[in-house]
């Protein structure tokens, strides 16, 4: 069942196509509806993106997207809208880079980019909101070693999975620093918004205006409810020390440089806004982490200093450099990357070239958020592809346990979920058997 929940879509998928001249209803999920269209569109894609589906399966995916959807209703769960506009913002630029610039995007489509935002907005919340559907249903399942050693047992010797092959990759990354004279030019942006609120204009509109927040500064910079810790600590000690509707001074953090109105306090949770300014990545110096890590890597390649130590004491990715600069598959946690398409492409290319246990020079690096610097590689080691094993593939295996018993959480889910969802499938539908009957 799980698989038919996780869609493989393009970021702009869902309104490639206009709809069909005759449209209708085909499946009604409480006050959820599908149309003809939409299973089509969907069809003609999982086709594209090799996933070979046939139109029942599509249709039962849409209405296990719905189900997941109307439940959440039920049961209260949601989604912050901050999260949905950082969903929308990254498919957006997507696209962008797909189609080499948002005034492409305008020409092959016909309309403007806050109007496709606008089509596109609700049925990204609606796949947010199934994807955390399901992870509240298998939050509490858990795989035993054990479980995992069963698991493998059970496979057909002649059925055991190929692996790719596999890299262990280290990095060492130096993020490029904003000067004093840049730094300073934000701060005097940012104190004369402050000035302009303190003479009574909306801190709301000037944070639509000016944040460079996306998510928050659509919604007048309003962050939502955190609790402790769950803010970068110079943001959240700030705030902490605000009275309701109190600003701070210019605040400074990883992300750029904040102005902050505490909004609301309760217990351990604060509400709080921001209008953020970020320095202008294009315009920082590159030189100065490129030559720190020329020096770096020369004392690595003498001996001088491991690969490790250095990533530990010097990187600027928090994120690797407790683990040497290992970089992990988000998916499994592994230190083991898969050398296929699913890697990093400018990594995927560059390791193709390397020996294993050399370090590259500085190369070029662009975080998510657009922060800009460089980077050494270092290539540990490689595992040629494989059959799995218990031994070696240990991680790998307990992922693929995990799946099957989420998978199973999640059919019993199912079960009793339908029982309290109003789900209706249109007669030229019926034999598709969705959840095993002929629909309701």
């Amino acid at each position: 069942m799980l698989k038919k929940i996780i869609l493989l879509l393009c970021p702009f998928a869902l309104f490639a196509q206009e709809r069909l001249s005759v449209d209708k209803i085909v499946a009604k999920v409480d006050n959820y509806i599908i149309l003809q269209s939409d299973v089509e569109q969907l069809y003609v894609r999982s086709n594209q993106q090799q996933q070979s589906m046939n139109k029942c399966q599509a249709l039962e995916s849409m209405v296990v997207n719905k189900l997941l959807v109307a439940k959440a209703e039920i049961d209260s769960v949601t989604v912050e809208d901050k999260s949905v506009e950082n969903q929308l913002t990254g498919r957006m630029q997507m696209m962008a880079q797909q189609f080499g610039s948002e005034k492409n995007i305008v020409e092959a489509y016909g309309k403007s980019i806050e109007t496709l935002k606008s089509e596109l907005r609700q049925q990204v919340k609606e796949q947010m909101l199934a994807q955390k559907m399901q992870e509240t249903i298998t939050e509490a399942t858990k795989i035993t070693p054990e479980e995992v050693k069963r698991f493998f047992g059970k496979i057909p010797k002649d059925s055991l999975p190929y692996l790719p092959a596999e890299a262990e990759v280290g990095q060492i990354l130096r993020f490029a620093k904003a000067t004093k004279a840049q730094k300073d030019e934000l701060k005097i942006k940012l104190i004369e918004i402050k000035r302009r609120i303190e003479r009574g204009e909306s801190f709301e509109k000037l944070a639509i205006e000016f944040s460079e927040d996306v998510g928050s500064g659509k919604a007048g910079g309003n962050l939502g409810f955190a609790k402790r810790g769950m803010m970068v600590p110079s943001f959240e000690a700030a705030a902490m020390k605000l009275k309701p509707n109190e600003m701070s001074d210019i605040v400074e953090s990883d992300f750029g440089f904040h102005l902050i109105q505490l909004l609301e306090m309760r217990g351990q949770e604060y509400n709080s806004r921001h209008i953020l300014l970020r320095p202008d990545y294009s315009r920082l110096d590159l030189n100065e982490p490129k030559r720190f890590l020329d020096s770096l890597s020369n004392l690595i390649k003498i001996d001088s200093l491991t690969f490790e130590k250095a990533a530990k004491d010097f990187s600027d990715d928090k994120n690797t450099s407790d683990a040497g600069g290992l970089l992990q598959d988000p998916q499994t946690g592994s230190f083991r990357l898969a050398l296929d398409e699913s890697m990093e492409p400018s990594m995927y290319f560059v390791l193709d070239s390397m020996k294993v246990g050399t370090i590259t020079v500085p190369l070029n690096y662009r975080s998510e958020d657009g922060k800009t610097g460089m980077r050494i590689l270092f290539y540990k080691k490689k595992h040629d592809s494989h059959k799995a094993s218990i031994k070696y593939d240990f991680e790998k295996l307990a992922q693929y346990a995990l799946s099957e018993k989420k998978n199973a959480a999640i059919d019993v889910w199912f079960k009793k979920a339908t029982k309290d969802v109003f789900i209706k499938i249109e007669p030229e539908y019926q034999n598709c058997k969705i959840f095993g009957t002929g629909g309701n």
